[in-house]
């Protein structure tokens, strides 16, 4: 039976997970009949876990972040999460007649925060990305790397305890994409520094940059091709603060390009 539940159900333990998938499988009809894209998926996300999925194009990746985020639901198996997840696409999605600013209290409005606090909260939320003084700013007159810290921003403004990223600086330059490596990994340091489990803020992190996964993450997911399975995970034992050019980040890399490598081969042969 297929399930998805936005808090874990009457006397399930969720102070061990932010996340639980169990035995995920997802299929699409196509005009040959039923596409399996993800088969027999199982991952836990611990409370404050940085993990990020890993896999060639098409592997099943972002399907499976929307069947965590509960905007599909699987065709087999069960997806618990601790709370409502707040989700981050590629593409910036803030809504252009909205200023910066207005764009996170909307965020805020919807989470039933008085319409009192949230200019203040919305304040405090662009310092955290460190656009202070952008909260006047329409979408147009910021920059790529600027909206997205406003959508980062936003995605905050949900205090979900799991952060679901999609690909999010796909689209940048490089030198704009290394700086939001750093504001992301510094706001979820930050928000996990009390070490403590209530509240910590996990993130679940799609993408196809295997430098990127390895500087960001504490755990490595790699998917097949199609149908997506789970092939390898990595523990990520580099200590903060990690760069893109390090030896040891490129070291890593190297063996999971091969492993990614491997599986696209595989893939080609079917």
């Amino acid at each position: 039976m297929a399930t998805i539940l936005a808090k874990a159900a009457e006397g399930t333990d969720t102070s061990t997970h932010s996340a639980r998938i169990e035995h995920v499988s997802k299929s699409f009809a196509n005009p040959a009949g039923q596409q399996l894209v993800l088969d027999d998926i199982s991952l836990d996300v611990a409370p404050g876990e940085f993990v990020t999925l890993l896999g060639a194009s098409g592997c099943g990746k972002s399907t499976l972040l929307n069947l965590v985020a509960g905007l599909d639901r699987p065709s087999a198996g069960t997806i618990t999460t601790d709370g409502r997840p707040a989700l981050m696409f590629q593409e910036h999605a803030l809504f252009p007649w909205l200023t910066a600013g207005k764009n996170i209290e909307l965020a805020l409005k919807l989470r039933g925060v008085p319409k009192s606090e949230r200019r203040e909260r919305a304040e405090e939320l662009l310092g955290l990305v460190r656009l202070k003084g952008a909260h006047g700013k329409r979408v147009h007159e910021l920059s790529g790397g600027m909206r997205q810290r406003v959508a980062m921003a936003r995605a905050l403004a949900q205090e979900s305890r799991l952060l679901l990223m999609d690909e999010p600086f796909a689209a940048l330059d490089a030198i704009t994409r290394d700086v939001l490596h750093d504001e992301l990994t510094r706001i979820w340091r930050t928000a996990n520094a009390d070490g403590s489990a209530a509240g910590r803020l996990s993130v679940l992190f799609v993408t196809h940059n295997v430098r990127e996964a390895v500087r960001l993450a504490q755990r490595v997911v790699l998917l097949s091709s199609r149908p997506g399975r789970i092939a390898r995970q990595w523990t990520v034992d580099i200590p903060h603060p990690r760069r893109i050019e390090d030896t040891a980040v490129a070291e890593l890399s190297v063996e999971i390009t091969e492993e990614l490598r491997g599986e696209i081969r595989r893939h080609g042969q079917h």
